[in-house]
């Protein structure tokens, strides 16, 4: 895990972001948490934990608060399929890319919940 570019990750979050914090794990990792608010104001607390081999590996996001008990696109583990893995492409992609994607992911979870069950947009299987 490159903690130093997770470090800088965060700080160019921030900027981005009203809601980011920055934490340590106890085995010496870190996590970020931060809270979103949807287009119909809604809002989430979101955890996003970093593989160990990050960049080469895309960070899981998992949804705190409120808890989502059932919804699409997501992993057995819990965490929200933000971006198909393929696509995840660490010379270009960030921890602003990340929170940017998970904001887009809840507002379309908001819209597949009252809708009827239909996600909007495009979909990959995988």
């Amino acid at each position: 895990m490159d903690t130093y570019r997770i470090q800088r990750e965060f700080a160019d979050a921030q900027r981005s972001f009203a809601l980011v914090e920055l934490h340590p794990t106890a085995d010496g990792k870190a996590y970020v948490r931060t809270g979103l608010q949807t287009s119909n104001g809604k809002h989430y607390v979101l955890s996003i934990k970093f593989p160990d081999n990050y960049p080469n590996e895309m960070p899981r996001v998992f949804v705190d608060a409120p808890t989502i008990s059932i919804a699409p696109h997501r992993y057995q583990g819990g965490h929200i399929c933000y971006l198909h893995p393929s696509l995840w492409n660490p010379g270009a992609h960030s921890l602003t890319f990340v929170i940017a994607k998970a904001a887009k992911w809840l507002n379309k979870y908001e819209v597949w919940r009252n809708n009827g069950g239909k996600w909007p947009g495009a979909e990959i299987k995988h």
